[in-house]
This record gives structure tokens, C-alpha cells and sequence, in this order.
């Protein structure tokens, strides 16, 4: 059994974080509050609960960040989270809003609050304790954790779930394996959509779910896909910026160097 030893107390996203040191290991851990509450994963799952407790960067999880096969694959970031959250369960399950929240605690333990970046070939520093979940209005999830749309021109009632990273990697694999056929071809917006909605008036057959999307007017897929941007929970990333004295909104890279701060 562990034995806690001394605490150390700061402010991210407006909430108290204790850190929480144990005799044992000495390894430090957090409790992140994600910003989807956890309203979005099925009801038994272990990210139901809306918080995740993740272990303090060590030079393990260093190891990782410089693993050139990792970072080849594409895979680094999903290997460090992988070795820093404590809870059973599959790094993939993550919606993207959720795992940016899990990325962002991890870089503030492991090197600090203040991170900086090259935007336009000119530096910028931010303070990424001071960032905010964008506000999340859990009425709109039903109770297995998706979401209803009625379209606007054709009045259709659609159904739909956020993505997980696993969803995305499907997706991808999905769109390259099209190319191979048709370089030409484009399907990114249906492709999504297919993966997205779950149900059409109530309707779940797939089949019938993709010859819709194939049809969905361009007005109602465009209002469906704004619908779903907007509800998405995810840590507002956004910063300020003068670029020719003119001040710009742009969103803060997340990045290798993010967790790297010398690269």
C-alpha cells in the first residue's frame, strides 16, 4: 500500500490538481478531469467515470519520446500515454477532445507550464495552465453517450457518435486503400460520416446508413458536420498571435516538440 509522504498543489484548466507523492516509487500522479466528462464512452467503461489518473513524466517516458521507430510509426504520443495513465484501458477508446486534455496535463508535469513555438518564423510563448475546456452541454449526449441532429433541409433525424482515435485510424486506412484504386478520389467527408452516424430515424443498418450519407444534401451535411464540431468536447486550444501587427486567433500545435522542449 502506498504511503503518501508530502503533497504539491496548482491550478490547471480552473481546477485544484494534487499531485500526490508515494513512498514506495516516488513516482508523483495526477487525477485529469476530461473534457467530455465521460458522457461519451458506453455505460462500464472505465473512461465512463469522466477522469483518468496518470503517473509524472519520468526519463521512461523520455526513452519513448526518442524512440525513432515510435516516431517513424507515428505512434509516440499514443506509447507516452500509454505508460503514464493508470487506468485498464485501450489508449485508442480516446476522443480526440479527451486525449488533448490527457497530452496537455502530461507536458505541464513533465516540463512545465510554459511552452513555446514557431508560428510564421516568429516565437511565441504560452502559459498552458492558463487553457480552458471549451463548455460542454452534457444534456445534448443521450444516455449511450451519443448525440441527435435534426437536419434542416430534409428534416431528417440522424444519430451519431464523437470519434476515437481507433475510428480514425479505420478511417484513414479506408481513404489510402480508395487511392490505391482511384488517386483521384476524394471521400473524406462521407467517409466520416459513414463511421459517425449510427442511426438514421432510427434505422442502424449500416447498409442503409451508407446509401444515405451517399445521398445527404450537401446543406444538411454541412450543418450535421458544424453540429458536430461545435458540440465536441476538447480543451480550447486557441491563442493569440500579432502577425504584422495584425492580432490572429490560431491554435496551439501539439506536436513532438511539444513534449520535447530543446528539439
Amino acid at each position: 500500500m502506498w504511503v503518501f509522504l508530502f503533497y504539491h498543489i496548482f491550478i490547471y484548466n480552473n481546477n485544484v490538481i494534487k499531485i500526490q507523492f508515494m513512498e514506495e516509487n516516488k513516482f508523483p500522479s495526477e487525477t485529469v478531469e476530461l473534457p467530455s466528462k465521460g458522457l461519451v464512452y458506453p455505460v462500464g467503461h472505465p473512461l465512463r467515470s469522466g477522469k483518468v489518473e496518470m503517473k509524472y513524466m519520468t526519463a521512461k517516458e523520455e526513452d519513448i519520446l526518442t524512440n525513432q521507430n515510435y516516431i517513424k510509426k507515428g505512434i509516440v504520443l499514443d506509447k507516452l500515454l500509454d505508460s503514464l495513465v493508470m487506468g485498464k484501458f485501450d489508449i485508442k477508446d480516446l476522443v480526440t477532445g479527451d486525449k488533448n486534455a490527457l497530452l496537455i496535463s502530461s507536458r505541464i508535469l513533465g516540463y512545465g507550464k510554459d511552452y513555446t513555438f514557431t508560428y510564421d518564423g516568429t516565437e511565441y510563448t504560452v502559459d498552458l495552465s492558463q487553457l480552458e475546456n471549451k463548455v460542454f452541454d452534457e444534456t445534448k449526449v443521450t444516455h449511450k453517450g451519443t448525440f441527435m441532429f435534426t437536419l434542416p433541409a430534409t428534416g431528417t433525424k440522424v444519430e451519431f457518435k464523437l470519434l476515437s482515435d481507433k475510428d480514425n485510424e479505420a478511417i484513414d486506412q479506408e481513404i489510402e486503400s480508395m487511392k490505391k484504386f482511384n488517386k483521384e478520389s476524394s471521400s473524406e467527408i462521407t467517409t466520416r460520416l459513414k463511421y459517425q452516424i449510427i442511426a438514421i430515424e432510427g434505422d442502424t443498418d449500416k447498409t442503409n446508413i451508407k446509401s444515405f450519407v451517399e445521398q445527404i444534401l450537401a446543406q444538411d451535411s454541412r450543418a450535421l458536420r458544424k453540429y458536430m464540431k461545435d458540440i465536441s468536447p476538447d480543451v480550447n486550444l486557441s491563442t493569440k498571435v500579432k502577425i504584422n501587427d495584425v492580432e490572429e486567433d490560431i491554435d496551439i500545435p501539439i506536436s513532438l516538440s511539444f513534449f520535447w522542449p530543446d528539439l
